[in-house]
This record gives structure tokens, C-alpha cells and sequence, in this order.
């Protein structure tokens, strides 16, 4: 019984973070947003914490993440040729 509720925790986890990672990047900082500014109404963080929390979250976690933060990079480069 408790092995399945560990893998159950384990799988939400993993899907959870599957999905926001994928998230298009306005998505992800609006929810960003939305969880920092609620976790500040509930009285777990002061909003100094809640904008540190929405920042973190709202970061892209690399390459591919359907936003213009230029990390992939720069679209005027010249593309190599071989001769």
C-alpha cells in the first residue's frame, strides 16, 4: 500500500514537471505568477519571497522554450559552410 502511494507521488511529480516545462513561456509566467502571488495571500511568504518565487519560476530551463530570451542563439548569425 505505501509502495503504491511513493509511486503514485513519484508519477505526479514527474508529470507535473513534464508539463511545466513544455508550457509556452507566457503560460508559464502567468502561472508563475499566480502561484507566488497565492502562496503570498496564504501567508507562507512575504512578497519580497512571493517575486523571488515567481522570477525562479517563471525561467525557461533551456533551449526550446518557445520564448525570445536569444539562449538558442542569435537569428543574424551566418550559418557555416564548408568548402
Amino acid at each position: 500500500m505505501t509502495q503504491n502511494i511513493v509511486v503514485a507521488l513519484i508519477v505526479a511529480f514527474a508529470a507535473l514537471y513534464a508539463t511545466w516545462r513544455w508550457m509556452p513561456a507566457g503560460w508559464r509566467r502567468s502561472a508563475a505568477q499566480k502561484l507566488a502571488s497565492g502562496t503570498h495571500r496564504a501567508g507562507l511568504v512575504n512578497q519580497a519571497r512571493a517575486d523571488q518565487l515567481a522570477a525562479s519560476l517563471a525561467k525557461s530551463s533551456g533551449c526550446g522554450a518557445c520564448d525570445t530570451c536569444g539562449a538558442c542563439g542569435k537569428a543574424d548569425a551566418k550559418p557555416l559552410t564548408t568548402h
